[in-house]
């Protein structure tokens, strides 16, 4: 028998392609096709549209200028001061005693007085004190630690010198001499301790020098201190009327500020505000400065030199878009006796004069939306007419070329599933965000969605969030 009887071969199966396989590959495809594709796009975001403010607040740190006189030591010796700084002093009210021997200091610090206790009064003025370098203090200006500890010091001393007044006769009594020199107030003002160069600034001699805290120095007055003859005992504001000058970013801010004329102004270090005249000045430098003049509170700030503000200007309302948004863009400007109405939908358009193969003219109306009008003209899309078209005026044979263009402002409505340009009015704009008026013409309306960054679309693309 032939040996083929025991030969095995082995059966292949045919590949079983059915429908079903078929479209299933299809759809994997097609899936992954979409994902590479998505994964590749750039997204559009859009954003929704709302009512909304911005209030035009701005902050600065000022210097403040006040009529301030300095007063000098008549004798030498050790001072002692009376008068707390902040008040008021009258002509003829003690203000300071001189010690010409230092008797007076020995005995400060070793008599027994008796316990001392402060009047809510005086409590009331270091916890106004403590209060205000707590609101404005500033780790990179530690120097102002410096000035809060002298202050606190030269308050408590003057309270405490109260109580030892009535012992000065008895010294000089003793000493059958007069050791002790009193001191009077020639004229009347509120009175501080301490002098730093800045009494005879005005508007006119402003320098951004000035605003630089690091070379600022400020000398403070203290108790038991040895005064030459002539040396500054003390400094005296002699009027109500007192200014703060800021420093601006450009000469237009400081124009805005004048046209108000009037502005208010929150005062940080406790929150008080007032209103004050505004005047500008731009040094050889090209530094703007603003001065704000007010006619009251000075006794409240008469010990600060740099005083930090708010300017509380108007409140803008309107619908509230970001900045990313905006975008500005060229259109054609035509009279406004060229455009009309025509087509199946009754929309805006022109009669565009059109020429066939063999040169003959003919009139064709083309749809093209208003994006903006003045009293005489409106601003139409680019993308549809061209420069050096003529349109025909509506029952005329008048002619008019296409040339004239304008920018407008504005950002892409996506209502439509399409980047569709409207235009804006901005009423305020800060870093982030704009107020652009609502319910316009052809602007915009609350709840509209616009694409949040204009950069990544053009006129009429077609939008896939």
């Amino acid at each position: 028998m032939s040996d083929n009887r025991n030969k095995v071969t082995k059966y292949r199966r045919p590949v079983n392609l059915n429908i079903g396989m078929l479209i299933f590959a299809a759809i994997f495809v097609y899936i992954v096709i979409c994902v590479f594709t998505y994964l590749r796009t750039d997204h559009i975001v859009g954003y929704s549209v709302q009512e909304g403010s911005l209030t035009s607040n701005s902050i600065y740190r000022g210097i403040a200028l006040r009529t301030e006189e300095i007063v000098p030591s008549s004798n030498a010796g050790y001072v002692n001061y009376f008068a707390r700084e902040g008040e008021r002093v009258a002509v003829g009210n003690l203000v300071y005693t001189i010690d010409e021997t230092g008797r007076l200091s020995d005995y400060i610090n070793t008599s027994e007085s008796g316990e001392n206790s402060l009047s809510d009064a005086d409590l009331s003025e270091l916890k106004s004190e403590i209060a205000g370098f707590v609101s404005r203090f500033d780790r990179k200006q530690f120097t102002d630690v410096y000035n809060f500890k002298y202050s606190v010091e030269g308050t408590v001393l003057k309270l405490a010198n109260y109580n030892i007044l009535e012992n000065v006769n008895a010294l000089n009594d003793a000493a059958n001499t007069a050791l002790i020199n009193y001191c009077y107030a020639a004229k009347s003002g509120i009175i501080t301790y301490s002098v730093d160069g800045y009494e005879d600034l005005s508007l006119r001699d402003m320098t951004a020098e000035y605003f630089d805290q690091k070379d600022y120095e400020k000398k403070h007055l203290v108790n038991n201190e040895l005064l030459a003859s002539g040396d500054p005992a003390y400094k005296l504001s002699t009027d109500e009327n007192w200014s703060i000058v800021i420093q601006v970013e450009d000469e237009a801010t400081a124009e805005q500020l004048v046209e108000e004329e009037y502005v208010e102004v929150r005062f940080l270090k406790n929150q008080y505000t007032s209103w004050g005249h505004v005047e500008s000045y731009t040094n050889e430098a090209g530094d703007v400065f603003v001065e704000l003049e007010f006619t009251n509170s000075m006794v409240t700030f008469c010990t600060d030199r740099f005083i930090d503000i708010e300017l509380l200007l108007e409140e803008e309302k309107g619908l509230k878009i970001p900045n990313s948004s905006i975008v500005e863009k060229e259109f054609f400007i035509v009279p406004k006796e060229y455009v009309t109405k025509g087509g199946n939908s009754g929309n805006s358009g022109v009669l565009l004069e059109t020429y066939d193969e063999e040169g003959n003219a003919s009139t064709e109306f083309v749809e093209t939306p208003i994006y903006d009008e003045t009293d005489t003209e409106y601003y139409l899309d680019d993308n549809v007419l061209h420069a050096g078209n003529y349109i025909i005026k509506p029952e005329s044979t008048q002619k008019h070329a296409v040339s004239k263009t304008g920018s407008l402002i504005g950002v892409y409505n996506i209502n439509k599933g399409y980047a569709d340009f409207k235009q804006v009015s901005i009423l305020y704009q800060n870093e982030e965000y704009a107020i652009v008026k609502s319910n316009t013409a052809y602007g915009l309306n609350v709840y509209d969605h616009i694409v949040l960054d204009a950069t990544m679309v053009n006129d009429n693309d077609f939008i896939y969030e």
